[in-house]
């Protein structure tokens, strides 16, 4: 399969190159250690560079761009800065997407359109102490009330909370159904009476990302806030995570990449014994290893984007590129700290932190051994 960039994919990753190193690059590091989310930074100059709805049609806000492309924007994002990543990853995918596939047109509307130009950043609420991996565990409960719909309940976990303004949130709205059936999910915006924000959490990686708990508490939104068919919630939940998936694969991408280029410049430049530790055989085979991974990723992931440009089934494929990108980005971050010694354990070097930003891709979005199961049912079924 050809992976060869057209002209717009490659204005495109170019662009993101250099708003990447030019501008994220040089405060990745302290925004890590103050865990500060910079909107203006993080997400507004994305807006500004028509990216915070790339993959929409203009008709919705967006920039009508492909599937790669946004791969390849997240991909360039988290070589310096995984936080910023996972930002607009979320955003795109698991806020703006389900309403761009499952919305009607007054949702898009209201919601979408200012999702998709950045005047409004979205968040995806599903995991609860008790329904992480088992997402058919929700216990967040949502009753009719009159006009509304009245929700009650808390989500963990939560990417983007407490900065973001509009929440896909998935709640049981029937009792009595199937596990999987009496799910439903809602809009829900910040500011809504009932609906505030809990334990900010402190996290080995990704510490510019904020991540949230989220509470409600007779919390009442409007009847057209449902998002989709009642009931079928799940399946919203299921069908947005397989395209959140390639998202967190290209994160994953990005790392490895990133981490793979500081460790490359970092041994050129070591000397031990009286010459670059680069031009050791020991050295250059982790290279060898770290290059063959990083490539093997890439074409697993571009073919999970090509998948879903080209309108055909793309749940195995983005199970694949998740599992083996993110396994990759925690092995090459990790050979990248051993290749700096003593100097990749410090905070002055990027490798560090290449390292906690990439366990979190082995984790959120399905976690590796829920990728397997997908896969290996997949493989099973034909």
């Amino acid at each position: 399969m050809d992976f060869r960039l057209n002209p717009e994919q490659s204005l495109i990753r170019q662009t993101v190159r250099d708003f990447a190193e030019r501008e994220l690059a040089p405060t990745a590091a302290l925004r890590d250690e103050e865990e500060r989310f910079d909107r203006a930074l993080m997400f507004d100059r994305l807006a500004e560079l028509g990216l915070t709805g790339i993959i929409f049609p203009e008709s919705c806000g967006g920039a009508g761009a492909d599937y790669l492309s946004y791969v390849l924007t997240v991909e360039e994002l988290s070589k310096v800065c995984a936080s910023t990543g996972v930002t607009l990853s979320a955003h795109i995918s698991l806020a703006a997407n389900p309403l761009y596939l499952f919305g009607t047109p007054a949702q898009q509307e209201r919601f979408l359109l200012p999702l998709a130009r950045g005047e409004r950043l979205g968040a995806f609420a599903l995991t609860e102490t008790a329904a992480g991996s088992d997402a058919g565990g929700t216990r967040t409960s949502a009753v009719t009330d009159g006009d509304h719909w009245v929700l009650n309940g808390n989500k963990i976990f939560t990417t983007n909370g407490g900065e973001a303004e509009t929440y896909i949130v998935f709640a049981r709205s029937d009792k009595a159904a199937e596990k999987h059936h009496g799910i439903s999910a809602f809009i829900v915006e910040k500011g809504t009476p009932g609906f505030t924000f809990g334990r900010k959490e402190r996290k080995l990686g990704i510490r510019s990302s904020p991540t949230l708990e989220l509470i409600f508490n007779d919390c009442r939104i409007p009847r057209g806030h449902l998002l989709g068919p009642p009931g079928e919630g799940f399946m919203v939940a299921m069908k947005t995570l397989e395209g959140g998936r390639i998202g967190i694969a290209a994160q994953a991408l990005g790392i490895a990449q990133g981490a793979f280029a500081a460790a490359l410049t970092y041994a050129r430049e070591r000397e031990q014994f009286g010459r670059p530790i680069a031009t050791f055989e020991a050295i250059q085979f982790k290279f060898a290893d770290m290059a063959l991974q990083i490539e093997a990723a890439r074409l697993l992931v571009y073919q999970a984007a090509w998948r879903a440009d080209a309108g055909l089934p793309y749940g195995q494929e983005s199970a694949m590129a998740k599992l083996f990108a993110s396994e990759t980005a925690v092995r090459v971050a990790n050979e990248a700290v051993q290749i700096h010694g003593g100097y990749g354990y410090l905070r002055d070097y990027p490798v560090e932190r290449m390292l906690r930003d990439a366990r979190i891709t082995e984790i959120y979005e399905g976690t590796s051994e829920i990728q397997r199961l997908i896969i290996g049912g997949a493989v099973v079924k034909g």
